[in-house]
């Protein structure tokens, strides 16, 4: 069982360079085809400081940036019995290209169903840019199976 003193446990900040490739291939991925996600100057057109990022990139900007897996292995928990259980974003301010993303990733409930089979790590996570900008609020709830 994952121990519950672990509400209210901060990982602590993580930075991620956000790089125009990445951004590039993240686009081409999800068959984005706006010429915002690949030209500067499009971007700069629409009002942007750079190529900027589908709304979803942020989620995978956040486990390339190794969030989860510190998070993991502090609670201990075994990689092959985690699953995605939920994952919501609320969006304040765009993901461009140059942007260095700060994640704090907050515990907040940790709860088991079906008798301890499956347990629940709820995660609250603020990202902010180098520019003291709030960017994002992420929330995510990661299960754990146990036999």
């Amino acid at each position: 069982m994952i121990d519950k003193q672990f509400i209210g446990y901060e990982v602590p900040p993580t930075l991620w360079d956000v790089e125009k490739g990445r951004i590039r291939f993240f686009a081409e991925v999800i068959g984005a085809t706006d010429p915002i996600y690949f030209d500067a100057s499009a971007a700069q057109a629409a009002g942007y400081r750079n190529v900027v990022a589908p709304p979803t990139f942020i989620f995978g900007a956040e486990s390339d940036s190794g969030v989860l897996m510190t998070l993991l292995d502090t609670l201990k928990i075994d990689l092959r019995k985690v699953l995605h259980g939920e994952q919501r974003f609320d969006y304040h301010a765009p993901v461009c290209a140059g942007d260095t993303l700060r994640f704090q990733t907050r515990v907040t409930d940790i709860y088991d169903k079906k008798g301890g089979a499956l347990e629940f790590v709820v995660n609250d996570t603020k990202v902010t840019n180098q520019l003291g900008e709030h960017v994002s609020d992420l929330h995510s709830v990661v299960v754990v199976r146990h036999a």
